[in-house]
């Protein structure tokens, strides 16, 4: 069962929340990061991405990007821009975009869980963005960004959030850049603290939605916390790292589209013959919606037509992950007739966000591509059967929006 602690956060002061929340640091690049910061002394890409206040030409891992960021950080809590609570609390953390709402609780969870797989992955791990955010955790003594978990919430949880946002006001309300508003309610009460620890208790089974590298390291900076201390008692902060864990009715997952720069060789007559073959194939009159409108079904660009395709019951196995559409269209088309055998390293195949719309794949198709697949979003049961058997999805099968920010909880190990 799970073990979802409440903790006492640093955070912004209330009048600073605003210009500290950014971006997750790995949707943000150097040079992005860079401009950020030159307009915003308090933005916490500072602490998550603090190469911005070294030489441009210092490396990424370099050993002074750690110490920056923790000399950023210690900053930012001497000056008053971040302050740590004086106990432990939960936290709820509301997002709205274009009028949809998804509230979360932010607490810690425990890296036992993580190790013995309550908490559930579906992702691999990049060796070199786990160490880079390990070196910054264990530097910092603190995690930075929150890791987005999802579960199957009570209906006992759903109902004690809901009347305590209602009955009290947020500590933070704004809306960023793009559109997206957070909000933030400190539950401080001991009998809510409780009986958010005790439901959580109940629930077997948590995911991760998005934040597996940030997991992983945190997890690892634990393990290497308890070699140093092998009398801990496990009750340190450095057992637990920093999560908002979703009910998963709230949650929106995205499409994640594909691009491919040739047609491996065929003319787009063949291709499209082939196509053919393989899907039911129709093509999409101008003005209507390009989108696929349901599962098995995708949308392709090809010489400034839109096609819906829709995959033949028989391409589409039962098994939780080659039963994906990402997956049938890999098996079916992108492997076999394409010849992109593995999309991780493949230099003839990209990847869009569904945050960037359709226009965004037929920009590319104009610009450096030939084809573009538009796909129904993975849902987020077809993500937890992949976790519940053990398995992994293939590579960009989900986009969760909106991302969460970072600075708005700090949590101390």
């Amino acid at each position: 069962m799970a073990l979802f602690q409440a903790f006492r956060a640093v955070r912004p002061a209330s009048e600073k929340a605003e210009k500290v929340a950014a971006l997750p640091y790995d949707v943000v690049s150097r040079e992005e990061a860079r401009k950020i910061g030159e307009k915003n002394p308090e933005s916490f890409l500072h602490i998550d991405r603090a190469e911005m206040d070294l030489d441009p030409e210092t490396d990424l891992y370099d050993p002074m990007v750690y110490q920056k960021a923790r000399e950023n950080l210690d900053r930012f809590q001497k000056e008053g821009i971040l302050i740590q609570d004086e106990k432990p609390n939960y936290y709820l953390y509301e997002l709205i975009r274009k009028g949809r709402s998804q509230t979360g609780i932010v607490g810690v969870s425990s890296i036992d869980d993580y190790m013995n797989g309550v908490i559930k992955k579906h992702e691999l791990t990049r060796e070199d963005k786990e160490q880079d955010r390990i070196r910054h955790v264990d530097v910092c003594d603190a995690n930075t960004g929150p890791i987005f978990l999802a579960c199957r919430y009570p209906a006992e949880l759903l109902t004690l959030m809901e009347e305590w946002k209602n009955a009290h006001a947020p500590v933070y309300d704004f809306t960023s850049d793009d559109e997206i508003t957070h909000r933030v309610w400190v539950v401080d009460e001991e009998e809510k603290i409780r009986t958010i620890h005790s439901l959580f208790g109940g629930i077997s089974s948590i995911y991760i939605a998005d934040g597996h590298h940030r997991a992983a390291s945190a997890v690892k900076v634990g393990q290497k916390r308890r070699a140093e201390h092998p009398d801990y008692t496990g009750k340190e902060e450095f057992n637990y790292f920093l999560s908002v864990l979703f009910p998963d009715e709230e949650l929106m997952i995205m499409d994640y589209n594909r691009v491919v720069r040739d047609l491996g060789g065929m003319t787009e007559e063949a291709f499209l013959s082939k196509m053919q073959e393989l899907f039911d194939v129709q093509k999409i009159e101008n003005g209507n919606d390009v989108r696929p409108v349901k599962k098995g079904q995708f949308s392709m660009f090809l010489s400034d037509k839109w096609y819906r395709c829709t995959m033949r019951p028989e391409s589409v196995p039962e098994d939780p992950v080659e039963g994906l559409d990402v997956s049938v269209l890999q098996n079916v088309l992108l492997a076999p007739v394409l010849g992109i055998g593995d999309p991780k390293t493949d230099k003839r195949i990209d990847f869009v966000g569904g945050i960037r719309g359709m226009k965004e794949l037929e920009r590319r198709c104009h610009e450096d591509c030939q084809v573009a697949f538009a796909m129904y979003p993975t849902s987020i049961q077809e993500l937890f059967a992949v976790a519940d058997a053990g398995r992994l999805m293939p590579p960009k099968s989900t986009w969760f929006e909106p991302k969460l920010r970072s600075g708005l909880f700090i949590h101390e190990i």
